[in-house]
């Protein structure tokens, strides 16, 4: 019989955060779900542990083309349910949070849904405990209904039938990411209805080595490009809404960057708040696509040695 849900987990080189994410998924109360695992490992250093799980609903595969649009698609092409929900491999979700998922998707005839990210740190960093907390979370504080805006697929709900085609995560993103962006932003376009759904909340846990400064101001750096990305990409080159973005950048970065220079100066306590804005207003400067940081997919694997004869 055809599950009412398909839970994806896409996942790369975390096979132990991948298991704690299915079991997570397995324990869920509503019951008609199956749950496709995606390893996009090469190598395949997941698809042992998650076979282990051994559970009838499971369903595990290899897409060994690394890259995070690649591994999406896979896990769609895999689905069967007319209902899909991502899960990210680092997210842990309570036993409620597929089925607040699927009731606000029916109460508003919603073609995504969104819910909350809660962060929960491995461990304590040396500093900056609040800046952490707030970077890798994700709560605007939205009632229940009807939105106008879109976030990542991570902790979401996508009717299939409102998806643009059966492989709709564009490879150009497999390293930079954004890939679920550049497909909500299309079906924006196209009429889609978003939600929320406050209580569909799920944990995040961010590798540590994710947990610095240096790794979020890069991720912040990508965040401030998005709004000129997203007008470069849409249906036609909007200069002006680029023109308009590349001027708030500029704006952005004058004053967060006096702000950014003063925390520092002062070893203020907020201090890191101020570097984000700074670093997401330059972002907006130098959105263009050929300086895009590349976080995923072939750009996270070793490079090979060039052979010798």
């Amino acid at each position: 019989m055809t599950p009412a849900v398909s839970i994806i987990i896409p996942t790369f080189r975390r096979p132990q955060r991948a298991v704690d994410a299915a079991r997570s998924a397995l324990a869920q109360t509503a019951g008609d779900f199956e749950l496709i695992l995606v390893d996009n490992d090469p190598e395949g250093s997941a698809l042992a542990p998650l076979r282990d799980l051994a559970d009838p609903r499971i369903t595990v595969i290899h897409e060994p083309r690394a890259g995070v649009a690649n591994a999406r698609n896979a896990g769609l092409r895999a689905a069967r349910a007319d209902l899909i929900a991502f899960l990210d491999d680092d997210e842990i979700a309570p036993e409620s949070w597929l089925s607040e998922l699927l009731r606000v998707q029916a109460a508003h005839a919603a073609d995504v849904v969104f819910g909350p990210v809660r962060t929960r740190l491995a461990s304590p960093p040396r500093d900056h405990d609040d800046y952490f907390n707030a970077f890798f979370a994700r709560d605007p504080g939205h009632a229940e209904g009807i939105i106008n805006v879109f976030y990542g697929c991570g902790c979401s709900l996508i009717r299939r039938a409102a998806l643009p085609s059966p492989q709709p995560f564009s490879p150009t993103r497999n390293e930079i990411g954004g890939e679920d962006d550049l497909l909500f932003q299309g079906m924006e376009a196209e009429g889609a209805v978003f939600a929320w759904a406050p209580n569909a909340w799920v944990w995040e846990t961010p590798e540590p080595s994710r947990v610095t400064l240096a790794y979020t101001l890069r991720r912040a750096f990508a965040y401030g490009q998005g709004p000129a990305t997203k007008a470069w990409t849409g249906p036609k080159h909007d200069l002006t809404a680029i023109a308009f973005w590349m001027a708030v950048g500029l704006a952005q970065s004058i004053v967060y960057g006096a702000a950014a220079l003063g925390g520092f100066l002062g070893k203020t306590k907020r201090r890191a708040f101020a570097y984000r804005k700074f670093v997401e207003g330059i972002g907006k400067l130098l959105w263009f696509p050929f300086i895009k940081p590349r976080f995923y997919g072939a750009a996270k694997l070793p490079k090979q040695k060039p052979a010798t004869a």
